[in-house]
Order: structure tokens, then C-alpha cells, then sequence
């Protein structure tokens, strides 16, 4: 189901209007649950990091044990072309898609080179600056690589991160901070997650059960070279709730003050506003022409 407007979907060579129906019944993507996909966003005219969300949708379908069909120049050529239609000022959602079309093995791993691709745009809408969320602990941890594929943006794994939400949906908050297998503290649901403490930023240190992702290290970068200290280390939720100030960051907002964990209330978000701001202006450099 889509959760965007004015979508504009490329598969089989063509661009289409709409949300086409890009498999079959008996694709191994659906019955399966061997698709990937990455996403990326234009606003204001600007695409930042487009060119490694694009990249990085290469990499899952390896890790997934599909075949890539197209380049990241590739993907990237289709893109622009397809956002031209939207015009500057729209605010739009860039997925590129993988998904096994043939099975071996009794169907089930996916048959080398035998690959469906689609890329899909939908308009919709950047959070405001001023958008906080809340966060909550939930039962549901993050895999280990050798019981998930751990190392790829794959809609197998978004069940997992589904429940937790709902999970702290029904608990009257807006998203879960999630542990690790050994209970310290990965990412939440939807987004890595950033604390910050007496001017300190520090981050989960990446282990393997959670994508550490392009939109994080492109704030570590600008944090670090504002001369920021930012450190990558083992959190607990402890440190999470005696923090001064946690934020969020994703591809899809790509910066989320977080207002409450649990019973604990944070008053700042002034770092917050910073790593914005730093994201901005660094992001002026990457507008699709």
C-alpha cells in the first residue's frame, strides 16, 4: 500500500504513473521475502546522498543473494529523469527495489540472475523542523547476523521492526529504542539514534545487528567537522535516559528531536537544531539539476 501521493513508478524499461503491480503470484519475492530496497529524498531540489542510498540497494541485494541488475549511475540517470516531473519545490521519496524472481532448490534460495527491479517515487511530505517524537522500551531486539540478514536494507526484516512500533504505539508513545542481543542499546524501530551529554554526541557503536546508516555518518562528518566531539561507543538505556538530549536520524526525516523516554523528559534540543542546520547547509551542494 502506498504512503505517498503522485507516484511515478519505472519497471521494464518505462516509466509508469501510479502504483503498478511489479510481480507475480509466484515471484520468490513474495512468497519468499527476497526483496531489498533503499531510500533517498528530494526536497527543495536537493537529493543529498542520493548517489550511496543507490549504491548501498546494490550491496543488500548481494547480501540477500541477489543478483543486481543496474548501476548505481544507472539508477541514478532514471532517477533524475523521473523527478523531473515534480518540480523543486516537491518534497519526494526515491525507493530503488530488488526482488528474486526464480527459485532453486526447491525454491528456496533465489536463482542467480533472475532479478525484477523497480524504482518507485512518492511525493511526501518532510517532517517540519519543529516535529519531536517520544520513545519507549520494547521486548523486541535487533538479530545478529547469523540469525538475519543483518547487513541489508530487507523487507524481511521490517516485521520485526513493525511489532516493536506497534508495540509502543499501544503504549502511548511514538516509536521503540531498541536493544541489542545483548541488551544494549542499537537503534529505534525507524531510525538510528543519536544522545548527547555535557556537549558530547555519541551514537551506538555499529556491531552488526542494526544498519548504521548514510544519513548518521553524514551527521558524525558534519558534527566532527564543526569540531564537535562525536563518539561511537556501547550505550545502555541508562545513558539513554540520563542523557540532556537524544535525536533521531534517517533518510526519511533526516533529523527528529526526541522530546520523552519512558518517564524521562528532555527540555533541550539544541543540538538537535545544530545537526540540522549543519545537515542543511552541507546539503546545498547536492541539488539535482
Amino acid at each position: 500500500m502506498a504512503f505517498g501521493t503522485n507516484i511515478r513508478t519505472w519497471f521494464n524499461g518505462n516509466w509508469h504513473d501510479g502504483d503498478i503491480a511489479v510481480m507475480r503470484a509466484a515471484d520468490h519475492g513474495i512468497w519468499q521475502g527476497s526483496s531489498v530496497f533503499d531510500g533517498a529524498r528530494l526536497f527543495d531540489g536537493l537529493a543529498p546522498d542520493l548517489d550511496l542510498h543507490l549504491a548501498r540497494v546494490n550491496r543488500s541485494a548481494e547480501a540477500l543473494m541477489i543478483t543486481p541488475t543496474m548501476t548505481p549511475e544507472q539508477m541514478l540517470d532514471i532517477a533524475r529523469e523521473g523527478l523531473k516531473p515534480f518540480g523543486r519545490t516537491a518534497a519526494v521519496y526515491i525507493r530503488p527495489m530488488y526482488w528474486a524472481v526464480d527459485g532453486s532448490d526447491l525454491g528456496v534460495a533465489p536463482a542467480e540472475n533472475s532479478t525484477g527491479f523497480a524504482l518507485c517515487l512518492e511525493e511526501v511530505p518532510m517532517a517540519p523542523a519543529s516535529a519531536s517524537t517520544t520513545l519507549t522500551r520494547t521486548r523486541f531486539r535487533r538479530p545478529v547476523l547469523e540469525d538475519a540478514v543483518c547487513n541489508a536494507k530487507a523487507g524481511c526484516l521490517y516485521p520485526n521492526n513493525a511489532r516493536m512500533l506497534v508495540e509502543a504505539k499501544q503504549k502511548g508513545f511514538g516509536n521503540a529504542l531498541v536493544a541489542d542481543a545483548m541488551g544494549n542499546v542499537a537503534e529505534t524501530a525507524t531510525a538510528n539514534v543519536f544522545i548527547v551529554k555535557d556537549g558530547v554526541v555519541m551514537t551506538p557503536i555499529a556491531n552488526g545487528t542494526f544498519l548504521a546508516g548514510i544519513t548518521r555518518a553524514r551527521h558524525i562528518a558534519n558534527l566532527r567537522a564543526d569540531g564537535i566531539d562525536v563518539r561511537e561507543c556501547v550505550l545502555t538505556f541508562a545513558d539513554v535516559a540520563a542523557a540532556d538530549e537524544v535525536f533521531l536520524s534517517g533518510n526519511f526525516s533526516k533529523v527528529t528531536s526526541v522530546s520523552r523516554f519512558d518517564d524521562v523528559d528532555y527540555r533541550s534540543r539544541k543540538m538537535t537544531d545544530h545537526v540540522r542546520s549543519l545537515y542543511l547547509d552541507w546539503a546545498q551542494g547536492s541539488r539535482i539539476n
